[in-house]
């Protein structure tokens, strides 16, 4: 992106967040596309913070609802608040980034059939998005999926919001840092 267009992008930010603050917001999640590809997502608790900054690996292929092939189970797609699953969230970073991911949602009721799934595998965030039956009475239950699926990764923490240019980053991914195969930063 060139000057003007980051210049542009701050400018919007700004008046976002702005009006997101006066309405009362509690989070808000920015989705980064480059040429109309999704690449990433900027996650920010409002009024203070903390933001997170994660990108769309590669590695899982993000696929959409559209593309999931059992169209009878996904139906439409449920309003009701989600459980969450919040899976290998171990380290120091890892709880901070599960308090990041829970406040985007609010408490569901405990009736609710709607599951997402935040499962950490080697520093790989896998998003999956379920609905459940139970056919079969009490011990049997069946996971349909409704999509989306994709995966992410972390790579930066600040204490701030996006739009506060003098927040101070608690974590941020460094070159080399994921040559060591034996550490895990989210969580073993």
């Amino acid at each position: 992106m060139n000057q003007g267009g980051q210049h542009k992008a701050t400018l919007l930010y700004l008046k976002l967040l702005k009006l997101c603050r006066a309405h009362d917001f509690t989070d808000v999640v920015l989705v980064h596309e480059y040429r109309s590809v999704s690449d990433g997502l900027i996650i920010s608790h409002l009024p203070f913070g903390p933001t997170a900054y994660v990108w769309f690996t590669q590695c899982g292929k993000y696929v959409t609802r559209h593309d999931i092939k059992d169209k009878k189970a996904m139906r439409t797609m449920p309003e009701a608040y989600p459980h969450l699953i919040l899976n290998n969230f171990k380290t120091k970073l890892g709880e901070r980034t599960v308090n990041i991911l829970k406040h985007l949602f609010p408490v569901p009721k405990p009736d609710t059939k709607r599951i997402i799934t935040f499962a950490n595998q080697s520093d790989y965030i896998s998003f999956r998005h379920h609905i459940y039956e139970k056919s079969g009475g009490h011990k049997s239950i069946e996971l349909k999926e409704i999509g989306p699926r994709f995966e992410l990764r972390l790579y930066q923490v600040k204490l701030g919001t996006v739009d506060q240019s003098e927040a101070q980053v608690e974590w941020v991914i460094r070159p080399y840092m994921n040559t060591s195969k034996k550490r895990k930063f989210l969580g073993d």
